[in-house]
């Protein structure tokens, strides 16, 4: 079946049969209570779906939660589900929500936040757990339960990123997880500001610092538990499930995608020529999924190093860590030159009712001249259009809107300069170890992956689901995108009439004889 002809829409009835053939994965889910935190996030919501859909036999999923803003736990649960990427899952279980219990937490603080009630719950209850959130605490409610049969504990691939080659291994962190939340603790906020550049070292952002960090505190406190590290590199759009061009945000390369797509990004600090790290998310959940499955089996800890004696099951996760790096560059490699020519070329086929200028977009290696091509495809258009807005009475935006694209793509500009060599015989051999139906209903591997199509599926999907613009108003935009290119080069020959005026006049002044 081919997942890329289903772009923006749901999955077909075929994903939805269940499986009459033995299956190793939903075996281990079956029956099974699952603690995830951070399932409010993308992944997580992604997480919990994919269970409850595939793995339907599953007990009961728990998901942290904490209040936000003006609503409590119990209305952000009721809203959770509202989105289309619930949409397949409510039409093959009416009532899976009764499957997924909310428990009021926080994983900002000790013990989660959780009360005396939940966290005996979960202690007593959970066999399996999804540790998506984003923080340097180790769950320690969670480390003194004994029939946990996983813990998977996600993190990123540029952890390690002041590293150029990243093994499936734990490295060195530069401060101990103890050490810092003490710091964070002790300093007020003026003052940790201040030494945060120091504190960063050869790190980029507090992101990846304290994921390094975090693995750390995994690597000394998950001993004699059956924990894995797993490390996707940049998450992008899904492939397939549940339906496909899913994207609920647009951090990363998404945010690249979507400025492209409205003709506001136009340039970006960065090689063409270095490899972009990114994969789908579908993918992602389907071998975090099976990376559970694996460290329960426990039938190896690390596929570069494997052991084949009869150590007991403590001695072998005491012994080493599994660690499972999900990246594309080893088996499907993708360039930023191939990122920047599949963005415009698909995009520019599903034109958008709102894109505000056509569609220009140059990756800059040196430093001076992206900043001169900011000033003058950035800045100047920017003051020009909110000058026109306050003259006929409109708030002015632009400016503010450039302020906030620039400060990200300064960020984004690092993973886009530089390039790492990572290593995932892990994820592989796990591959290879799956049984053939495993690996239909958990796909994952991207040998031969097809970028061309899966672009098309990704720009569909930006279009539909971040700029909430229906694929039937393509003819529209291809009429407003028109209009804008004829603007664009009309534009483009009055500033070269005028450079070129400008030019002459300066000539004349020094040439008073010639012209």
């Amino acid at each position: 079946m081919n997942h890329y002809e289903r772009e923006g829409g749901d999955i077909t009835a075929s994903d939805m049969i269940l499986p009459e053939d033995d299956s190793d994965i939903l075996e281990f889910y079956k029956n099974s209570t699952v603690f995830v935190t951070g399932a409010t996030g993308f992944l997580g919501k992604l997480c919990v779906e994919k269970l409850l859909r595939t793995c339907s036999t599953v007990n009961k999923i728990y998901i942290l939660m904490r209040p936000k803003k003006d609503k409590d736990v119990y209305k952000r649960f009721d809203e959770l589900f509202d989105e289309p990427s619930f949409d397949p899952l409510k039409r093959k279980f009416p009532n899976f929500i009764q499957k997924i219990k909310p428990v009021i937490g926080d994983v900002s603080l000790p013990d989660l936040g959780l009360s005396d009630d939940d966290k005996q719950k979960l202690i007593s209850e959970v066999d399996c757990v999804f540790h998506f959130a984003a923080t340097v605490r180790f769950n320690e409610s969670i480390r003194v339960a004994t029939h946990i049969n996983a813990v998977v504990h996600v993190s990123t691939a540029f952890s390690n990123c002041n590293r150029k080659v990243i093994d499936e291994a734990f490295y060195e962190s530069p401060i101990s997880g103890e050490k810092l939340i003490t710091l964070v603790e002790c300093l007020d906020d003026e003052k940790l500001e201040a030494i945060t550049p120091t504190i960063l070292g050869e790190f980029p952002n507090t992101y990846a610092f304290t994921k390094c960090v975090a693995e750390d505190i995994v690597r000394t406190e998950g001993k004699n538990l059956p924990v894995a590290l797993y490390r996707p590199s940049i998450v992008i759009a899904t492939v397939k499930e549940p339906v496909s061009g899913w994207i609920d945000n647009v951090y990363g390369a998404t945010g690249i995608l979507i400025g492209v797509a409205v003709g506001l990004l136009r340039t970006l600090h960065g090689r063409k020529e270095n490899r972009a790290e990114m994969v789908p998310a579908d993918y992602v959940i389907n071998s975090c999924l099976a990376a559970a499955w694996d460290v329960a089996s426990i039938k190896t800890l690390n596929d570069n190093k494997e052991t084949q004696d009869n150590q007991s099951r403590e001695e072998k996760f005491d012994k080493e860590i599994p660690v499972y790096n999900f990246v594309s560059t080893p088996q499907s490699p993708l360039t930023w030159d191939d990122f920047q020519k599949l963005s415009t070329k698909h995009c520019k086929q599903i034109p958008s009712e709102k894109c505000v200028w056509h569609s220009y977009f140059q990756m800059i290696s040196n430093r001076f001249l992206h900043m001169v091509a900011v000033f003058l495809l950035h800045t100047i258009p920017a003051y020009i259009v909110d000058f026109i807005a306050v003259c006929i009475g409109k708030k002015p935006m632009l400016v503010k809107g450039y302020q906030k694209i620039n400060k990200f793509t300064a960020v984004l500009s690092y993973f886009c300069m530089n390039q790492w060599d990572f290593k995932n015989g892990n994820v592989q051999a796990l591959w290879k170890r799956m049984k053939k139906q495993d690996k239909e209903l958990f796909e994952f591997s991207l040998d031969n992956f097809n970028w061309d199509m899966y672009f098309y599926t990704y720009t569909r999907g930006g279009r539909a689901y971040l700029l909430k613009d229906p694929l039937d108003t393509i003819p529209k935009g291809y009429v407003k995108y028109y209009k804008l290119m004829v603007a664009h080069y009309v534009l483009l020959a009055v500033l070269c009439y005028l450079l070129f005026k400008f030019w002459m006049l300066v000539l004349s002044c020094f040439f008073p004889s010639v012209f």
